[in-house]
């Protein structure tokens, strides 16, 4: 029987993490039983909440201080209304990563990490993985509406789930792939383009999908502990289940 773990240790694999608004708590959740389980990918990606979680552990943030720190986030530590296009600025978003952040580039990561963002002049993704670690990974959280755009090496970037949910971007055909996907939860669904409402089909992908995960915002971070339960359970119990390298759904 091909289970999830014996596929996880018989190659390596790489780890790709979906955006999904606050879904930052369920990857953190996911991600703390890989590392507990000694599981671990030669590579990761993502968009959005999935690039931010990625993106902490690459740069070498133990699993179980992203959760430990995503516990302790309050809204204050991000809430930085301004006139601009989107609520909130993000320049306190920013001094959180610079302060949550080993290292300050990819380079230094100790996996390779690529980061799904919007490019807003050529109104396509882009496959960030190289450079400074924080304006990639803010730029790649920045919704619109919610956040202002982040100017990164000239250019006005975006959250990289408006048109690479998944963040695959930077992943290569074929790769083996851990695809953590989150069902959708943001107020804008529709931006997340032709993607955005099924999972990938990719060879050699396996999918965990959590469904029944409680919805969290600005105003609702409290249920993220909830959240990270749930999507670790999940994780937990998906790998001594039979899988194949599709689709794999938990409950």
């Amino acid at each position: 029987m091909n289970t999830l773990r014996s596929w996880l240790e018989s190659e390596p694999f790489t780890l790709t993490l979906s955006s999904g608004f606050f879904g930052f708590f369920a990857h953190a959740g996911v991600l703390s039983v890989l590392e507990e389980e000694r599981l671990l990918p030669r590579r990761v990606s993502g968009s959005s909440a999935g690039a931010l979680v990625n993106g902490l552990w690459a740069a070498g943030v133990p699993a179980r201080r992203i959760v430990d720190e995503l516990l302790c986030v309050d809204r204050r530590d991000f809430w930085d209304p301004a006139v601009g296009p989107g609520l909130l600025e993000g320049r306190l978003f920013g001094s959180l990563l610079e302060r949550l952040l080993p290292v300050r580039t990819f380079g230094e990561c100790r996996v390779p990490l690529s980061v799904s963002v919007f490019d807003v002049g050529t109104l396509r993704t882009r496959a960030l993985e190289s450079g400074e670690l924080v304006p990639a990974l803010r730029a790649s959280c920045a919704v619109p509406g919610m956040f202002h755009p982040v100017r990164h090496d000239g250019r006005f970037l975006y959250d990289g789930g408006i048109m690479d949910r998944p963040g695959l971007a930077g992943v290569a055909d074929g790769e083996r792939v851990l695809y953590h996907h989150l069902p959708s939860r943001v107020p804008f669904p529709r931006m997340h383009g032709v993607l955005g409402r099924g999972l990938p089909a990719r060879r050699g992908l396996v999918a965990l999908v959590v469904d029944r995960l409680p919805r969290i915002d600005p105003f609702r971070l409290r249920e993220g502990a909830r959240a990270i339960d749930i999507a670790a359970r999940a994780a937990r119990d998906a790998l001594d289940r039979p899988v194949s390298p599709r689709a794999s759904r938990e409950q």
